[in-house]
């Protein structure tokens, strides 16, 4: 397997310059000439899509929503991160990416954060153009709020709509160029295969949602922008149909899939509430800026919150990490969090599964309005959904599965390991290493579909030389095949059992096991566990309808399919990864005080995995990463 990170030479905040001179073009008239197939319509997707018609290739962009504007990151809340220092508080693009490399406990390649960190400060220019409505200052500039892992404000937002906000202003460039036939957009159409031709990818094979047909697609070039693989766990913070689907059938078709393992558990979700649940909701970490997170002191405290003093409550982040207290990074607020309630101290009745975020301090300072002015959808949401107004009593909150760092390995043009395969957004996994800060997962879509991939992609179509490929050619028909003799299987099961009984056994083992915290015999009684159940799923399940319709179960049967196989891969990566760092905390390494413990000397790199087969260990390839510019050290927000 190729992994030649092809990282430009020079210093580093001169690579991506000496890199965009030095890459191949390809000139105006020849971009017409050239098809690129972009899978997934969120950010990266659409932006991708956007920016590549605008140049003059002829895209096609599949979603398997109705619309590119259902697309998830419409989910994201709280705001996108960019190295404007308009605050005047010291920000600076270093910074940055000295936050990000930091942050994601030295498991990412500092050249492709350097470069977003860069690229950022132009991501908030290009949407103020296209009318994305940021918060803004009295005087008129650009409002900025505090995200967890930084001391500075550099986060841009939208109320508590920001995803909502950019993906329309992505939507509005996406739509000017399907108007102008650009752009063919396909959506209800699901990617369900990648097609290689002399080991380079040149095509996908699609199921419409609605009608069955199974199709071909040809192009030079194919862009997956298909998000993250969070639900493998069933209950997450993202939409129900986000799936690993695009990305695990490019895995089984030689891609390496890059630190599996690496989930973030995002710490500020309202807590389970009942076994019928099928998500969890997301409560913005903005409210961070503003809230504080205490439990009880005493164990069993069993008191409303407003008849606890102050002197009996426990701010235990602002306690144990003075400097950056309540804003203190994802896998570091999740970690504590879950401390605390397995020490008795939590707060939500009999299973005791939360902790408070208390606006009283803030409520004091700013009044109703004032709140309500920075966070005031969100307020209406928790309220909607729990029954409690957070004006007047703390929200309970509890650590969740929401982003994946892992995904599939890119070089530093965000190529796969298949020539022609391009990955960008969620669904790489070259910028968040082991824990991703919040608000960069906007920052990075946007980067990687405005900013980066339509200069990579230029450079992989003037130097490939591969010719036009149709979809005659016998690796379509193959692949076709494929996904028909799939889909007669699953339909053929007459079990008993329904494909999300089975999601949800699988989520359970992934939680239990390969979660918040994992230990090594616990990873190794999942990876008896999954390979039992996949085989149950094959027996027993049950797929209603026929796959030449609209059916909901034929869809949710061949994601949960995909979760099977793609869990034991994530437990496998969890457990060669002898090391805690980020969201990967496995139990028995950790200091005396409860922190993660990293092993530089003998992890510092990325796990890239290669498909040997189902029920396969699958093939380890390590590349490694050096750090030059951020020295290695433990992290410290105390």
């Amino acid at each position: 397997m190729d992994l030649n990170a092809r990282i430009p030479s020079g210093p580093i905040a001169k690579k991506w310059e000496k890199h965009r001179f030095d890459m191949k073009l390809v000139n105006p008239a020849n971009k017409r000439k050239f098809d690129v197939i972009v899978v997934g319509s969120g950010l990266a997707g659409a932006s991708a899509s956007a920016t590549m018609a605008e140049l003059g290739y002829n895209v096609r962009c599949f979603c398997y929503q109705d619309s590119p504007r259902r697309a998830h990151s419409i989910a994201a809340q709280g705001g996108i991160n960019a190295a404007k220092n308009y605050q005047n508080d010291g920000d600076s693009v270093y910074r940055l990416f000295y936050d990000t490399v930091k942050g994601g406990d030295f498991r990412s390649r500092e050249a492709n954060v350097y470069r977003l960190s860069q690229v950022s400060v132009n991501i908030i220019d290009q949407c103020v153009a296209q009318g994305v409505p940021f918060a803004r200052e009295y005087g008129g500039m650009l409002a900025n709020r505090s995200f967890g892992g930084a001391q500075v404000s550099r986060t841009f937002y939208a109320r508590g709509q920001t995803g909502q906000q950019l993906l329309l202003g992505a939507y509005q460039a996406l739509s000017r160029q399907i108007g102008l036939k650009n752009v063919q957009m396909f959506p209800r159409h699901e990617m369900l295969d990648l097609v290689l031709v002399d080991g380079h990818a040149r095509g996908i094979v699609t199921r419409n949602l609605i009608t069955g047909e199974v199709r071909s697609w040809a192009a030079d070039a194919v862009v997956l922008a298909s998000g993250g693989y969070g639900n493998v766990f069933y209950l997450s913070t993202n939409a129900k149909g986000c799936n690993v689907t695009a990305t695990y059938r490019a895995y089984r078709r030689g891609a390496g899939f890059a630190n599996p393992c690496f989930t973030q558990i995002h710490p500020t979700c309202i807590p389970v509430s009942g076994h019928y649940q099928s998500k969890l909701t997301l409560m913005s970490e903005s409210l961070r800026n503003d809230g504080r997170v205490w439990v009880p002191k005493k164990k069993g405290d069993a008191r409303a919150p407003k008849d606890i003093p102050e002197a009996e409550r426990d701010y235990y982040l602002e306690r144990k990490y003075p400097s950056f207290g309540n804003l203190v990074p994802r896998d570091v607020a999740s970690r504590n969090a879950k401390l605390v309630c397995d020490e008795g101290r939590g707060v939500n009745g009999p299973g005791s599964n939360a902790v408070y975020l208390d606006f009283a301090d803030a409520i004091k300072r700013l009044g109703d309005k004032g709140v309500s002015d920075r966070y005031g959808n969100l307020f209406d949401m928790y309220e909607r959904i729990s029954g409690d107004n957070p004006y007047r009593t703390p929200m309970k909150i509890y650590p969740a599965v929401h982003y994946t760092m892992g995904g599939l390995w890119v070089d530093y043009n965000l190529m796969s390991n298949i020539p022609g395969l391009h990955v960008i957004g969620e669904a790489n996994f070259s910028d968040h290493g082991a824990n991703r800060l919040g608000a960069s997962a906007l920052m990075q879509g946007l980067a990687d579909g405005y900013f980066i991939l339509p200069y990579t992609i230029g450079n992989y179509l003037a130097t490939a030389n591969k010719g036009k490929v149709t979809t005659d050619h016998p690796a379509f028909k193959a692949a076709e095949q494929g996904v028909h003799a799939r889909t007669t299987k699953l339909l053929s099961l007459e079990g008993k059992r329904s494909v999300d009984s089975f999601h949800r056994e699988l989520g359970l083992i992934m939680w239990n096991h390969c979660g918040m915290a994992r230990t090594r015999e616990g990873l190794q009684k999942a990876l008896g566990l999954i390979p039992e159940l996949r085989d149950r799923f094959w027996r027993e399940v049950r797929v209603p309808g026929s796959g030449e319709e609209l059916n909901p179960w034929l869809e949710k049967a061949g994601r949960v399919a995909d979760f099977l196989e793609f869990g034991e891969v994530m437990c496998h990566d969890a457990l060669t990864r002898e090391e805690s760092c980020g969201g990967h905390f496995r139990e028995e390494y950790q200091t005396a005080n409860g922190e993660a413990l990293r092993d530089d000397e003998n992890y510092c790199w990325g796990s890239v995995w290669e498909f040997q087969g189902v029920g396969k260990t699958p093939k380890l390839h390590k590349e490694p990463f050096s750090f030059e510019y951020v020295k290695l050290a433990t992290r410290n927000y105390k």
